[in-house]
């Protein structure tokens, strides 16, 4: 699988970014573009792009402040797996969301679209 990974920034204390990145239901709140949302179970159904994209959450770590997730529907991939991390700045919060997927020709689709839902979280909290 190809490898990428894009960062910002958030001028908000790790603990109020976390509240909402840690969130798995939240992505709705501050992810650009997104028409529609609903959560089932372990999964969020995303409506955006003309597409139904279903996320599954893999794993959420409060100690390291991480949740990880995977692409399983609605996306013409062969895999995919995100991990969103976040560690103190300052008086801010890093945002790191890394992500392998394949093929190799989904790197800067995601990348763009991951670094656009970093913008949107950012100002979330300006």
């Amino acid at each position: 699988m190809a490898e990428g990974s894009v960062m910002t920034t958030v001028g908000a204390p790790m603990d109020e970014v976390w509240a909402v990145v840690g969130d798995f239901g939240a992505a709705g709140d501050f992810f650009p573009g997104i028409e529609t949302f609903r959560l089932e179970g372990d999964d969020r159904i995303i409506g955006m792009f003309g597409l139904e994209i279903r996320e599954r959450l893999l794993d959420r770590d409060d100690a390291t402040h991480s949740i990880t997730y995977s692409v399983v529907d609605g996306v013409p991939l062969d895999a995919h797996k995100a991990t969103i991390s976040l560690r103190a700045d300052g008086e801010g919060s890093e945002v790191t969301w890394a992500f392998e997927v394949k093929p190799e020709s989904m790197v800067p689709i995601f990348a763009d679209t991951y670094q656009k839902a970093l913008e949107a979280l950012a100002a979330h909290f300006a």
